[in-house]
């Protein structure tokens, strides 16, 4: 493994929930890492965004990662969820909520409302 991914599976492990993302959790730079951010704000999840415009190395390095070509990626202990689209479909659902409760992560907001 090469220092990019090994530096991208540190990241991955160092919080129960990592956001791969364009820009900041604070300042999203697009529109798709904006919805995921909107979507964990609103349950409420603590997590560690890592903003891939500030690297190329990684921004390329964690499409090789996850064997995913887009960001935004979600990660839950060290485990790849999905991009925009599967954290938006298991949010409607309500799967979003109860993977990460499973996994223990605390969720502020378990419900849609």
């Amino acid at each position: 493994m090469n220092d990019v991914l090994q530096q991208i599976d540190r990241d991955v492990k160092s919080s129960d929930v990592v956001l791969f993302m364009k820009g900041t959790p604070q300042f999203p730079m697009c529109g798709f890492s904006g919805q995921v951010v909107q979507i964990l704000d609103y349950l409420g999840v603590p997590y560690k965004g890592v903003n891939v415009l500030d690297d190329e190395a990684v921004r390329n390095g964690i499409k090789e990662y996850a064997n995913w070509p887009t960001i935004p990626q979600l990660y839950v202990k060290g485990e790849f969820v999905g991009g925009c689209d599967i954290v938006r479909e298991m949010f409607q659902s309500g799967e979003l909520a109860s993977h990460l409760a499973s996994s223990g992560v605390v969720v502020a907001q378990p419900s849609q409302g």
